[in-house]
């Protein structure tokens, strides 16, 4: 399959390691035709992205992921939209809010058990990017507390582990309704992260869909074989739109770069029919 649209990928405005330019000259270096920019919970990016995109001779996406809660814990919500979609940015506020107040709860969790890292560390690592935890795992990476950014996240960052804080979230119905009430279309990201069994999926994006879900993230770097097979009979059961993308942030995360996973031309012609684009 020759993948032409990554549809999932982060700059340095949230998490990721490059400028929304460098990010745009990367995809089109890698010959891709389209790239989503879907930092979190934020638009920043998409601005310069666009101009960017003009040079590159590539199409780039106004995207967004979005965390909420469901019944498994914490799902991603990804929206696309055919141009920056205004007000979504001053709608996630709130969100953003809840994002900075994390870090410093975080911190207090790290220094208790003796990893001496200041906020000032960790803002270092963000400069004027989106706040997060992949911040505090390069932080602690250039302290010597870890080696790797897996390390990080396997011994304090991830969920349950000694520094971990979980973070404010919309519910996943608001989370639909806010990307469809701005235009977008809202896709189920990387659904191997709810670590449900196959008829429990099946059943809980019956409800995704019944509320306005658009389509399913199928192509994924975590996605098996056998899940890809499932997720994407999910999808066409549903008639849901297959996405795909890398989720790249950077060389620490996942061995992949833009355009190793996403979708074909013909994925990609239907995406933009449904998109409008």
């Amino acid at each position: 399959m020759r993948i032409v649209a990554d549809l999932h990928t982060h700059s340095h405005v949230s998490d990721g390691h490059l400028s929304p330019a460098e990010l745009v000259t990367l995809g089109a270096s890698k010959g891709l035709l389209a790239l989503a920019l879907t930092d979190h919970d934020t638009l920043a990016g998409i601005p310069p992205a666009l101009l960017s995109a003009k040079d590159e001779g590539i199409l780039v996406i106004p995207g967004i992921e979005v965390s909420a809660e469901c019944e498994p814990g914490m799902l991603h919500m990804l929206g696309y939209f055919p141009s920056c979609p205004e007000g979504l940015e001053g709608s996630l506020k709130q969100v953003q809010e809840a994002r900075r107040e994390r870090i410093p709860r975080i911190i207090r969790k790290l220094n208790a058990i003796g990893i001496m890292l200041t906020e000032t560390d960790v803002m270092r690592e963000a400069s004027e990017a989106q706040i997060g935890r992949p911040h505090i795992a390069r932080a602690l990476i250039k302290k010597g507390y870890v080696k790797t950014f897996a390390e990080a996240f396997h011994e304090y960052l991830g969920k349950g582990k000694q520094a971990y804080v979980p973070k404010e979230k919309l519910s996943w119905e608001a989370a639909i309704a806010l990307i469809r009430q701005h235009g977008g279309l809202p896709v189920l990201a990387h659904p191997c992260t709810l670590a449900l069994d196959d008829g429990a999926l099946r059943s809980f994006v019956e409800r995704l869909s019944a509320a306005g879900l658009a389509g399913v993230e199928i192509n994924y770097p975590d996605h098996t074989p056998e899940q890809v097979s499932l997720y994407s009979d999910i999808a066409s059961s549903l008639g849901l739109i297959a996405t795909g993308g890398s989720d790249y942030h950077g060389p620490e995360r996942y061995d992949c770069s833009p355009g190793d996973h996403g979708i074909d031309e013909s994925q990609f012609d239907l995406f933009r029919k449904h998109l409008t684009l």
